[in-house]
């Protein structure tokens, strides 16, 4: 992975950003409305300023949903009530274009696109999905580590070169999308991890799942963490506990901020990756957009470190990029009252 993206070089634009904020909230003061009555969609809009160094900022637009997809070995340890063959027979319906990314993505007039970082299944090469694989799934976590850190760097440049290939193809907003069966697991370990809270506190149900099987949950992240060690670093952690499509969306926030383009991150999952990008690269939690507050609590623990506030609560915990998609219309809407509101003086 290229990490020449170093703290001073994602700052470079600092100034020019902290500029265009204040003139977006120069602007908001000035527009045809009351001082502060569109609420968080202002503050929305100065972020925006802020990514883009300019005011009015873009509008985000076109945005491409990149759904990262693998397995995970630890799903031996009876962590969901899911198979796990069910990770291809998803990466097949978000082909045919029939799950609820396809169809809200649809709706809010992104693309989606499917990327298989380790799928332990059998895919289909005609469907259109990108193949990237690494590896076919990741090991346990809870009795060795789920990946080298090769690998792990491996998965860190998938996700880069995706998101450097979306901007270079036009698109304006990226969004993270994912799919993996236990990835709930790998993602609630690096939250723990990361935020330095305990896997009870940020432990799910993901989906759906009973009491005995939370607590065996609960138990399998505990004993990685233990293995993987207190102090390891952020690639080790990724390598020790986390997945491979988790490991590609931290490298996906990366890429988005490496181009400055707005990053919207759906649940869990992103969540988990925007820590480890932003332990990786500091500062590039400054180009994210927390879509929505997922149910997990990981989520939440996740998105209160990285200092996000999200868009949407709408009690969602599919994953996907269903909640980040759901969101776009409104990030737009932030950025087009800011370029096409009049201005008080003008009327």
């Amino acid at each position: 992975m290229n990490l020449e993206i170093t703290p001073p070089a994602v700052g470079a634009s600092a100034s020019a950003g902290a500029e265009a904020a204040a003139a977006a909230r120069s602007l908001h003061d000035r527009l045809a409305k009351p001082r502060g009555s569109l609420g968080r969609l202002e503050s929305l809009g100065v972020r925006l300023a802020d990514m883009a160094g300019a005011c009015p900022p873009p509008v985000p637009e076109p945005a491409v949903v990149a759904v990262f997809t693998a397995d995970h070995g630890v799903v031996a340890e009876g962590v969901t009530s899911w198979p796990q063959e069910v990770t291809a027979q998803m990466v097949a319906a978000f082909c045919r274009g029939g799950a609820a990314i396809n169809v809200l993505a649809g709706h809010a007039g992104a693309e989606v696109m499917v990327v298989d970082v380790g799928v332990a299944g059998q895919v289909e090469r005609s469907s259109g999905v990108l193949d990237r694989k690494v590896r076919a799934g990741t090991a346990n976590l809870a009795v060795e580590a789920a990946m080298t850190d090769g690998e792990a760097r491996r998965a860190l440049d998938v996700g880069a070169e995706v998101a450097a290939g979306c901007v270079g193809d036009g698109a304006r907003c990226l969004i993270t999308g994912d799919m993996g069966i236990a990835n709930t697991t790998a993602a609630a370990a690096l939250v723990a991890a990361f935020t330095g809270r305990q896997p009870a506190e940020v432990t799910g149900r993901g989906t759906g799942i009973d009491d005995a099987t939370w607590a065996r949950k609960v138990n399998v992240i505990e004993r990685g963490l233990e293995r993987t060690g207190a102090g390891a670093g952020p690639l080790r952690l990724l390598a020790g506990v986390g997945g491979l499509e988790i490991a590609a969306l931290a490298g996906f926030v990366v890429g988005g901020a490496a181009a400055r383009v707005p990053v919207l991150l759906d649940g869990l999952m992103a969540g988990a990756a925007a820590l480890a990008a932003a332990a990786l690269v500091p500062g590039v939690e400054r180009w994210c957009v927390a879509g929505h507050r997922s149910a997990e609590p990981g989520a939440t623990a996740a998105l209160e470190h990285l200092g996000l506030d999200p868009v949407l609560d709408l009690g969602l915990r599919l994953g996907e990029g269903t909640g980040a998609v759901l969101a776009l219309p409104l990030v737009q809407a932030a950025a087009k009252v800011l370029r096409e509101m009049d201005t008080l003086d003008s009327l």
